[in-house]
């Protein structure tokens, strides 16, 4: 069997060489941050993910694909970084504590956000619905000084609102985050109430009128994205700044 180093090393060459320096500009264009990119479409990507995966897993087994994702998932290249989720995120139900504790480790490399996401939510996420008590990571996240692990904090219970979990845990979230100056944070919490509010409206919309007179509006208006309209007034307060304004003179 080669050493890890060494297969992760001819799977940077195969994102190198195989990859658009044209798309690598383009893609620049949905980050602030400076990105590094090698320029794959998001399904080419996840083909040569899958090739690799098969021939991983049949060649050396899945704690050697954990190792091999553990090396390529450095938060330097975007690519390297997601094909280290796609590698995973098939095989959640064999993974247990000490990979949901190797994978929260790797939200400290992340330096965007879809690398970010593509980790927190195909793996930590998952993982969390899969086993309830690991959510308690969240309010740990939550305390955090690094943005990413204050975000991951919201995106980890995405999946979970959508099974109609966690609903008191997201309301002591926001509690926490609603304050967070930090647009990546908040744009995170946003996804999460918004999920929250798709899934789970009823139990959602009356929080949402509670915290709409505290929430950043970017918080708020995010969240609001999936309401029907007449709800979505209602909790950005626009139906009440219309009643404010007098009728014209006729």
């Amino acid at each position: 069997m080669k050493p890890v180093q060494y297969i992760a090393a001819h799977i940077r060459r195969v994102l190198k060489d195989g990859g658009s320096a044209p798309h690598s500009v383009e893609v620049q264009w949905f980050f602030k941050e400076q990105v590094k990119s090698r320029g794959w479409y998001t399904n080419e990507l996840r083909k040569v993910a899958l090739r690799f995966r098969r021939s991983l897993l049949d060649d050396c087994g899945l704690a050697y694909m954990v190792q091999v994702a553990d090396d390529l998932f450095r938060g330097e290249v975007l690519e390297e970084d997601v094909l280290a989720v796609e590698l995973l995120k098939k095989s959640i139900d064999e993974f247990g504590d000490n990979e949901f504790r190797l994978f929260e480790s790797w939200i400290g490399r992340v330096s965007n956000w879809a690398s970010h996401d593509s980790l927190v939510y195909y793996l930590l996420a998952s993982m969390i619905v899969a086993e309830p008590k690991r959510r308690s990571a969240a309010f740990r996240w939550a305390k955090s000084q690094n943005r990413w692990y204050r975000r991951a904090a919201c995106v980890a219970l995405i999946r979970g609102t959508r099974q109609q979990m966690f609903f008191d845990d997201i309301k002591r979230l926001t509690e926490t985050l609603l304050t967070d100056p930090d647009d990546m944070v908040q744009k995170g919490l946003g996804w999460l109430l918004r999920e929250t509010a798709k899934y789970n409206r009823y139990s959602a919309l009356p929080y949402l009128m509670e915290i709409r007179d505290r929430a950043p509006r970017l918080v708020l208006r995010t969240a609001c994205e999936t309401l029907p309209p007449a709800m979505k007034a209602e909790v950005l307060g626009t139906r009440a700044k219309r009643r404010a304004f007098p009728k014209p003179v006729q």
